[in-house]
Order: C-alpha cells, then sequence, then structure tokens
C-alpha cells in the first residue's frame, strides 16, 4: 500500500530531508526512491534529489516504495544472562537461536532461522541482560549505533562496593576508557546498591568497566531503555517485532536537538 502524508509544516523543506525527520528512511534512501521515480507531490513524480515540499501539499511513496520499507524487520528481545547478542563461541547460544515461535509475543511476518540474517543493534555481554535489538534494518542500526546517534540508554545496575559522592561524579563526568574521554553520563543512586545509568555512548563493557575505575563491581546489569523504545512487560527470553510508529519515532530521536536546524 503506498504511503501518503500532507505536508503541514509552516516552511518548505527539502523531500529527503522530511522523510528522514518523519523516520520514514534515511536521506540516503529516500535519494534512492527519487532516482526510481517512486515519490510524486500532488501526483507529480519527484525527479529532483533537492526538491522541497510546500506547505499543504501531498506527497506520496509509491506501493514499490513502501514495500522496500515494509521488508525490513527488527525484532525487540528481552535477553537473558548467559545468551551471546551475536557471534558464538564455542557451547555458548546466540540471541537468535531463542527467536522461536513459542517466544513470540505477538506477531511476525517470520520466524527467524538459521538462514535468517539479523544484526544485533547495540550488543549486550554474555554477563548483562535486558533490551536489545537485532535488525537488518540499516537505517534503524544507524538511528541506534551511528556514530551521530543521540539516543538514550537506560541501564538498572546492581553494584558491591561503597558507593560515595565522589565515585558518582566520577561516573557521571570524569572517566577515560581506551585513552578517550567519556561522554557525561546520568549515574544516580535508585536505592541501596542499585544505581541507574543513562548513556549516549556504547563503549565494549562500558558500564563494567567504569565501575571498576572507581572500585565498584557490577554484580547485575540490565537494560531497560534504548531512547524512545522500553523493555516494558515483555518477559525475559521473549520477542517482539518492532512497530512501524517505533521505527518512526526510534529514527527521529537518534538524531541531536538541533539536528533539524543545520543547513544542508
Amino acid at each position: 500500500m503506498a504511503w501518503i502524508r500532507r505536508y503541514d509544516d509552516a516552511e518548505p523543506q527539502r523531500v529527503n530531508r522530511w522523510l528522514a525527520q518523519s523516520g520514514v528512511c534515511s536521506r540516503r534512501a529516500a535519494d534512492g526512491l527519487i532516482a526510481q521515480g517512486l515519490v510524486s507531490i500532488d501526483g507529480e513524480t519527484v525527479t529532483d534529489a533537492g526538491r522541497k515540499i510546500e506547505p499543504g501539499q501531498t506527497l506520496v511513496l509509491a506501493d514499490a516504495a513502501a514495500a522496500k520499507l515494509d521488508n525490513a524487520l527488527t525484532i525487540v528481545f528481552h535477553k537473558p544472562v548467559g545468551v551471546v547478542s551475536s557471534q558464538p563461541e564455542h557451547g555458548q547460544i546466540p540471541a537468535i537461536r531463542l527467536l522461536t515461535a513459542a517466544a513470540l509475543v505477538g506477531e511476525s511476518p517470520l520466524i527467524p532461522d538459521r538462514d535468517t540474517k539479523l544484526a544485533s543493534v547495540g550488543r549486550l555481554d554474555l554477563d548483562s541482560r535486558g533490551l536489545m535489538l537485532l535488525s537488518d534494518d540499516g537505517v534503524v542500526a544507524k538511528a541506534v549505533i551511528g556514530p551521530a546517534s543521540d539516543l538514550e540508554k537506560e541501564y538498572i545496575v546492581e553494584v558491591e562496593g561503597e558507593i560515595t559522592g565522589r565515585k558518582l561524579a566520577l561516573l557521571r563526568h570524569g572517566l577515560h576508557l581506551d585513552g578517550r574521554q567519556l561522554r557525561p553520563a546520568n549515574v544516580a543512586v535508585i536505592e541501596g546498591q542499585s544505581l541507574r545509568f543513562v548513556l549516549k555512548e556504547g563503549r565494549n563493557r562500558q558500564i563494567r568497566r567504569m565501575c571498576e575505575l572507581v572500585d565498584l563491581e557490577v554484580v547485575d546489569l540490565l537494560r531497560v531503555r534504548i531512547g524512545p523504545l522500553s523493555l516494558g512487560s515483555l518477559p525475559e527470553a521473549r520477542w517482539r517485532v518492532l512497530s512501524s510508529d517505533e521505527r518512526a519515532l526510534l529514527i527521529r530521536q537518534s538524531s541531536p536537538p538541533d539536528a533539524a536546524a543545520q543547513p544542508i
């Protein structure tokens, strides 16, 4: 089915930029759809990648374009401890092996098998659990783990060791990993030995290594949110399909707040 939407912003905007901001596809993908003659405005096929859409005009993506976008699959999974996100070593269980029909919540256009190519988007290490995504959608991958992504990742972390104000200050902004200073983090005590971490980057085993630097040991790490997408009530070892609305929201929120104001 064709994708149809009226443009109601106050000022004209380039078609590729508007499609990206609407969470439909990346600018590069939009340029590709235009080149294939799959985009029209008020019945006129768009042929210029720099074309702007005016307030009150209606943009249509042809059935073929909508089908290209709909064919991408992203899975929301509640990873248990002891399961690896991607390539397993001998004896390890990869996350994709748990994506069975019995573990599905809701509906899916397919049940992944050994031939299904789904990449981990934002890995969780073997000893961590919680929200993870597996996808063959390059736009979603770029939104979540691309170098320009501004999405927050939220974790609930249980630690052993004395939690002090100085340690919290260092965790928030003052640590270096791999020779580089870490971006500021939001770190707060929930209660007892439970901390909430909100990060906008994802170095290898970052939270565990941050805690080690301030003499805290992580005993449990649960990711509960990626940008606007929360783990919610999805049971452990169960999975569901990311909805088109969730996909659009992830893509929209992945850009820094002032990105829309940047000149093209």
